[in-house]
């Protein structure tokens, strides 16, 4: 059973094409035009294209592609922001805003068109936040936590260990590090995800980290996946990831 998987994409469209672009050429070579494609979340923030990335997600949903996309904590602090810009996701750091730029969201603002939101009043913010069209909204706000095909199980940050999958809390889906991160144990299933940025996309034997820190200027990691086993895909074509 094969899938293909994109890693944190964080506002690069083009990233982001360059990644599909990279699974049509993988589709070719092995002559499989059915598998899904899954992507692990975070669309938003950091970047410069968060729109355009929904924009282009929804427009190939709508045409029937058979794409995933999860929802990251990003992706959830984005929404939080427009239901409330007063109040932050409960799990960001107290030292941080939504708006700074650590975070990203000033970014994803002004992919819409809404400039220099950290350093103005939150008021005057939280006044032209129509300008985010409602069908964003609603679409970034249907997308899963999780998805599960064969052997795997796509999510955005991780699961609690030793809790079945059905009982795992959103929280931890979008924000977990550890004890996940740190658990040698087997989930079940190959855990794919990203929410914690590495140099490389890594397999772990129990789990496969995708972020490579595309929000951080380092390339945006694709990869297909069959049963366990699982390969970057690069230009020249697919380099294994061996089972850490």
């Amino acid at each position: 059973m094969r899938t293909y998987a994109i890693g944190d994409i964080h506002g690069h469209l083009a990233k982001l094409r360059g990644a599909h672009a990279l699974i049509a050429a993988d589709r070719a070579a092995c002559g499989d035009q059915e598998a899904p494609i899954v992507h692990v979340g975070d669309l938003v923030d950091r970047g410069p294209e968060s729109a355009g990335v929904i924009d282009y997600l929804m427009s190939g949903q709508t045409r029937g592609e058979d794409w995933i996309v999860l929802r990251g904590n990003h992706d959830r602090m984005f929404l939080g922001f427009l239901d409330d810009p007063f109040t932050e996701d409960h799990l960001l750091s107290s030292e941080v805003s939504y708006l700074n730029p650590r975070v990203g969201g000033e970014a994803t603002l002004e992919s819409y068109g809404i400039a220099d939101a950290f350093s103005r009043p939150l008021a005057e913010i939280a006044s032209e936040l129509g300008a985010i069209p409602r069908a964003h909204r609603d679409w970034l706000a249907s997308q899963p936590a999780y998805f599960t095909r064969g052997e795997t199980i796509f999510v955005h940050a991780g699961l609690r260990p030793g809790i079945p999958l059905e009982d795992q809390v959103e929280d931890d889906l979008l924000w977990i590090r550890k004890p996940f991160l740190t658990d040698p144990r087997d989930h079940g299933a190959l855990v794919v995800h990203g929410h914690t940025n590495i140099e490389a996309a890594t397999h772990y034997g129990n789990r496969l980290n995708l972020d490579s820190g595309a929000g951080y200027g380092r390339p945006l990691s694709t990869v297909v996946i069959e049963g366990r086993d699982a390969w970057l895909l690069t230009p020249e074509g697919r380099a294994e990831l061996p089972r850490g």
